[in-house]
Formats: structure tokens, sequence, C-alpha cells
């Protein structure tokens, strides 16, 4: 009895996944997946649905399974791709990024004739531009012609932002003028940054085209304020502050009124230049035609920069929300203190400052980020400057939060601080835990201070913490790196005393960095006996060393 093409494509979809999963062979194509097919009669009944389905509800998210099996059955006679098949890998290696594999699939495509669904360009574009491949995107969007209306403003709107900030300006102007063409809707997004990047060196007059072009096209979906902002900023980036002053009126009569922190961007320029007159004229102008920022807005615009990676931008706009002092709500500074912290961890250490200076508090998930920023960047004074700063307003309160504060001292290599912030902790009535031990213990073995990790040791026991499989790795490996093997094997007996089991690191650490040969020998006789499959992966490995040590 003939099967049905749904279980068809499980028949060959778990088959593939079960050899895989099997461990036998790895997680890429190999001849004995050819062989699995082969012993199914796959070629028989391939076709084009089959493929597109096995990828689809299989292969999706092994992208190397799913182009070895979209490559297999292009080899088999009489099979030809269609565009079932080619939208189902391109979804696949889209979402692992691999960008090579999806020119090679694109470079089908067009010497096929394929054409594919709207949404399947749409996905790639945005995929691409998320893997800032911005030209191989810029290259699509140029190929499509009448169908770029059908991808949706969104990914148009993107692609003219990331060209933007990128400074593909030649590039951004086409994209700009194929949507104006096509009838795509702007966004404060897309045509903000295009028009902020173009004042590097545009003329003001064809940056005011730019606007009236849009105004007369479709203007809903920018907000005028905003990108009278995004204008105003850019000219006087610039040093262009005469064509910002002129952009004031002009933007007024134009639906883009500027608010007060555009006005505040003119009289600041203008005041470093010492330009005192002008300043004052720019101010009463303020305070007669200007319009105060809605926070909201702003607080939309960060959030689309930050959601398209845009974090140097996302940064120059929070700067200019913050050393103005306008309103700015909690969880866009909590945005930017934890997105801006990867590209200039000084800066948002200001927004943290800023929010502090408010009486408000950043989310923990902020301040995370922001440590490992700051440990990344070696810049161990500035986190004991935001730790305390915090600790003086009563943040840390529980042994939650005080287990932050030690971790990321100690991956700074603070242990003193550390260890103060633990003592801290006791005198509030606290009880510490082991995270807080494991931290202070790994940062001591690091440092090379292994008295005082074996003075905490002792501590730990001693308030009645007991330690874990963590606590024993780091304190086994510390003594296995300085000789003292006895002391190593003392701790894991007490360790497995405890009930605990050792892990794997740990073995490794016992076995192969001792030189005394009996005493490996015991160690391996208790990895053996307390975990077998571990002992005999272990095996081999230990008997090369043995040999290497005569």
């Amino acid at each position: 009895m003939r099967r049905s093409a749904a279980k068809l494509t499980a028949v060959v979809g778990q088959a593939l996944l079960a050899e895989v999963n099997s461990g036998l062979i790895a997680r890429s194509w190999s001849p004995s997946l050819e062989k699995t097919l082969h012993q199914l009669g796959c070629r028989e009944f391939l076709s084009s649905s089959l493929v597109a389905g096995v990828i689809d509800s299989y292969l999706h998210r092994h992208p190397s399974l799913a182009f070895g099996f979209f490559n297999w059955a292009s080899q088999q006679p009489g099979f030809s791709h269609d565009s079932a098949t080619c939208e189902s890998l391109l979804k696949s290696l889209s979402a692992s990024r691999r960008f090579g594999s999806v020119e090679k699939i694109m470079k089908l495509v067009k010497s096929q004739k394929i054409i594919l669904h709207p949404s399947a360009y749409r996905l790639l574009i945005s995929s691409l531009l998320c893997g800032r491949r911005t030209q191989m995107a810029f290259n699509l969007f140029s190929e499509l012609g009448p169908l770029v209306p059908q991808i949706g403003p969104e990914v148009s709107n993107s692609l003219l932002a990331v060209l933007s900030s990128e400074g593909s300006m030649t590039n951004a102007h086409k994209v700009f003028d194929e949507m104006l063409h096509r009838g795509i809707q702007f966004n404060t997004l897309g045509f903000g940054l295009f028009l902020w990047k173009a004042c590097r060196k545009t003329s003001l007059s064809e940056i005011l085209s730019f606007v009236d072009r849009v105004r007369n096209a479709n203007f809903s979906g920018v907000n005028g304020s905003v990108v009278g902002l995004l204008m105003i900023h850019g000219f006087c980036s610039e040093s262009r502050v005469k064509d910002a002053v002129s952009a004031l009126e002009e933007l007024r009569r134009k639906d883009c009124k500027p608010d007060f922190m555009a006005y505040r961007i003119v009289a600041e320029k203008l005041r470093e230049m010492r330009c005192t007159p002008d300043v004052e004229m720019v101010l009463k102008k303020k305070r007669k035609l200007s319009v105060a920022p809605r926070s909201t807005d702003y607080r939309d615009f960060i959030h689309d920069l930050i959601s398209e990676r845009l974090l140097n931008e996302s940064k120059e706009i929070g700067e200019v929300i913050v050393s103005g002092d306008f309103p700015i709500e909690d969880d866009t500074l909590n945005l930017l203190i934890g997105s801006v912290s990867a590209v200039d961890s000084s800066q948002a250490v200001s927004f943290l400052k800023f929010m502090i200076q408010k009486d408000r508090f950043p989310a923990q998930h902020s301040l995370i980020k922001l440590c490992e920023s700051l440990c990344k960047h070696k810049k161990g004074d500035d986190l004991v400057e935001v730790l305390n700063l915090l600790s003086s307003k009563g943040y840390f309160k529980t042994v939650d939060t005080y287990n932050i504060m030690v971790s990321f001292l100690c991956k700074a290599g603070k242990v003193k601080e550390g260890y103060n912030v633990l003592q801290e902790l006791k005198r509030k009535g606290l009880k510490p835990d082991v995270s807080s031990y494991n931290s202070l213990l790994d940062a001591c073995c690091r440092g090379d201070l292994l008295r005082p990790a074996k003075r905490l040791w002792d501590e730990m026991f001693a308030c009645g913490c007991s330690g874990n499989v963590e606590s024993y790795r780091i304190l086994i490996g510390k003594f296995c790196e300085v000789g003292e093997m006895e002391d190593a094997r003392q701790l894991l007996y007490h360790m497995i005393g405890k009930g605990l089991e050792a892990d794997e690191s740990t073995y490794r650490s016992l076995l192969f960095q001792g030189n005394d040969p009996k005493l490996g020998l015991q160690i391996f006789k208790q990895c053996m006996e307390h975990d077998c499959v571990l002992g005999r992966r272990l095996l081999n490995p230990f008997i090369v060393f043995l040999c290497n040590q005569g």
C-alpha cells in the first residue's frame, strides 16, 4: 500500500535524525546518511514536496544536514529544485546565519529563474541585516524590482537605516529613491537615520528636498519632531551650525516642529563657539516656538535603534536626552545601560549615574550586562565605583543581589573588595551561600592566592555553608596545578564522602597533572567505581599520559 506524502516525510526525516543522534556520525552530511536514504528507497518517491517537508519539519535546526540533503536531492536523476525546496533551505540557513551557503542557493535560484515568495526575500534581507551582511542585503533588494512593495515597509526601512549608519550613503540614496518610486511608506527609523547621516555632506537645500518628497508621498509613518532633532544633531555634529539654525525655521514650516531638545543642541553648539548673542536668540525662539519633547516618542525610537543593533546611534540620542536633563522612562534607561555597555561602557555608566541621581535603580539584568562589559574591558576601578555607588544607595539587600556584587568584583580581580562585601553581608544578618564563596575561591586561585583560598575554604564550612561540586573542582584544580597532589586526593575523598560526584574536569586535573603513577591509578580506580562511562572516556588519554611519563 502506497504511503501518504506526510508519512513518507516523517519516515525520511526521522531516519536521518536517528542516524545523527546515534552519535556514530558527525552532525553533518555523510555517505552514511546517503546509504540510509538508499535503504529507504527514497529515490523512488523523491519529490520537491518531500524535500521541502523534511527540511521544514525535521532538519530546520540542522542547517548542515538540510544543505546536505538538498544537494543529495540535486544529484538524483530527474529531480530539480523549485521554490518550495529553495525556500525551505533558505529559512534554515538564514536562521543559522550560514550566509556563504545562502549565497550559493541564491545563485541557483537566479540561474534557474526560480521565483521565490516575497516572504522568503523578506526573511533573507532581515537575516542578512542582522548578520551585518549589508551589501548582500542591498544587492538582493536591488534585484527585486516590482516585488519590493511585497516585502513590506519594515524591511526596506531597516535596510535604509543600516546603510545610512554604516556610511553607505550612495546605496542608501538608491534605496530611498526606490522606496519613493514603489510607494513604500517611510518610518522614523529609516527616514530619520537617512537624514541624520546625510547631514554630513549633503547641502541643506537637498536635505529639505528629501523632507518635501516624503511629505508629498506619505508622511504618516514619520515622527516629524524626532526627525527634526536628528537633522539638527547631524548638522551640529559636523559643526554646520548656520545650517542648523536655518533648519530650525524651515522644519517648523514642514510639519517637523523642532522640540526643546533640538533648540538646546543648537544653543549648546553656539555656546561652545562663544557666540553669546546667537545663543540668546536661539533660546528666545525655543521659548516662543518650540514644543516639549514627548518621552514616549524617543522611547519608541531608541527601542527601534537597539532592535536593529544601531547601538552607537542609540547612545548618541541617549546622551542628548540625559545631558539636557529631559524626561526619559526607566525602561528606556535600562535598555540603554544594558545595550550601550557593549560599545561604550563609560557612557553606559553615565546613564546609570543619571538614573541614580533621579532616585531610581537599574534593573538587575541591565546591571549585569554593564558589569560584564566593565570586566571584559578591564575597567575594574569603574566597576568598584558603580557597585559602591549602588551600595551606598541601598540597592543591595538580598543574598542574591550581594552575590552579583561579589561575583563581578572577583571577575575583575578585586578579591579584597569582594571579601569585604562578604563580611558586610554577614554584618547585616544575611547568610552567604556557596555562590559567593565559589566566586572568591576562584578569584583567589586564579590570582595564585592559595593560602587565602584555604582559609576561605575553612571559613565557608565553619559558617555552615557546605561546598558543592564547583567548590571542590576549583580547589582541587589549583592543588594539582601547584603539585600538591596528596592534598588534591584528600579533597577528592572528602568530596565523595559528602555524597558529591566529581566531574570530568576534576578528574582530568587529578589524572593528567601529577607525576605519581600509583596515585594516578588509585584516582582512576575511584573514577571507574563512581562513573564507569566517564572512566572509559578517560582511559585512552590516561594510558597515553602514563606512557609519555615513562
